[in-house]
């Protein structure tokens, strides 16, 4: 476990020099990371669905895509026959501008595990497949069933 939460260290602080090369807030490096990801996999996200995925509300939530997409870095297109439904697009050099920072890394990635069976990779892979699972169930358990500590006055509202 010490070993992933190292992992979880180096990622996070990959994921903020990311967000300062490309001039943006972490949050919004985060937020087009995601979008270009989902679009990777097939399944381009809607607005509701990036506010959960970074944990914003729908308001903070629209004021980042404006900001996104007044820079370029992302579209918002109404591709879904229910023409209410938004779906998120990465802008064209979003892809090229993640592939030059983070291509150098993915090199050296693919180099240290060249060194390990595909058999061994493919049980590393179910085994964070698990451990993916595990936290997600936890994380929507206690959105569920935790209630959130109340604020002071002093501290505002929630």
């Amino acid at each position: 476990m010490e070993s992933l939460r190292i992992y979880g260290g180096h990622y996070a602080e990959l994921s903020r020099r990311f967000a300062a090369w490309l001039g943006l807030h972490s949050t919004d490096a985060t937020a087009v990371l995601e979008i270009a990801a989902a679009e990777e996999r097939g399944a381009p996200l809607s607005p509701a669905r990036l506010s959960e995925r970074i944990s914003l509300s729908t308001g903070a939530t629209t004021a980042l895509l404006n900001r996104l997409e007044a820079a370029g870095h992302i579209s918002r297109a109404r591709e879904h026959s229910d023409r209410r439904i938004v779906t998120l697009r990465s802008g064209g050099h979003v892809q090229e501008r993640a592939d030059e920072f983070f291509g150098p890394l993915a090199h050296r990635l693919d180099a240290a595990m060249s060194h390990y069976p595909p058999q061994f990779l493919k049980k590393v892979e179910a085994f964070m497949a698990d451990l993916n699972t595990t936290m997600d169930s936890h994380l929507t358990e206690q959105d569920t069933a935790t209630p959130r500590p109340s604020r002071s006055p002093a501290e505002g509202t929630p």
